[in-house]
């Protein structure tokens, strides 16, 4: 059974998606300030946040930044407008996916148990090494671990899916609208924000300059793993 934190403020929210989330099979406990949300993060080790960006306290960005210091599991972040600057600057903290109020609960269920299935991320193919290597970057697929220089990358479920769906294709070219069917199972013409902002954050993880060797931008189309 998946384990949920929620961390709404709003007493009526939190206690409608507590109870739309447990009648769908998960495990949830909700607290109301980001301050508890951190406090429980240790010792609930959830499988999946749900966070509301508007917050007392400690704001929702704040509290997904210091997620993302200490822990990689995944990230929905809630938030009141869809078009609103702080999709773009939550994506880009760390957020895995997101949501907009009023939440259904069917909707957010969809959201977690896709975001839950990108932990399994391995692309399957027995022809494969266990470990590829490309220049300076070593991708287990079998165990899930990303290397550069040596050292493990610690990534976010979905950018270890989209690294690992870019570099199964080096050179091949992924439209936005295409990753964000694959990676996160979107299967409508959704919100390419979330595809930007992986690849910025995956960028930076992977120690990315200007002119990314690894994962490069075809201008007008989308991305694509470099074979260089």
């Amino acid at each position: 059974m998946p384990r949920i934190l929620i961390v709404e403020d709003d007493r009526d929210v939190r206690r409608a998606v507590q109870l739309g989330l447990r009648h769908q099979g998960h495990e949830v406990v909700a607290v109301e300030t980001g301050e508890q949300g951190l406090e429980q993060l240790r010792p609930l080790r959830p499988d999946v946040v749900v966070l509301d960006l508007m917050l007392p306290g400690i704001s929702g960005l704040d509290v997904c930044r210091r997620i993302r210091d200490r822990d990689q599991v995944p990230i929905i972040m809630v938030t009141a407008r869809g078009d609103d600057i702080d999709v773009v600057v939550g994506l880009e903290a760390g957020a895995d996916d997101y949501v907009v109020k009023p939440v259904r609960a069917r909707v957010l269920d969809a959201r977690i148990r896709a975001v839950l299935r990108r932990q399994d991320a391995a692309l399957p193919d027995g022809a494969r090494p266990r470990v590829e290597t490309h220049g300076e970057l070593g991708v287990d697929r079998t165990g899930l671990e990303v290397t550069h220089r040596g050292e493990p990358v610690a990534l976010a479920p979905s950018e270890l899916r989209l690294l690992l769906t870019l570099s199964a294709s080096p050179g091949q070219v992924f439209s936005r609208q295409q990753l964000l069917e694959s990676v996160w199972e979107h299967s409508y013409h959704g919100d390419i924000r979330l595809v930007d902002a992986c690849v910025k954050r995956l960028r930076n993880k992977l120690g990315e300059g200007r002119n990314p060797r690894y994962v490069q931008t075809v201008r007008g189309f989308g991305y694509r793993f470099g074979t260089a």
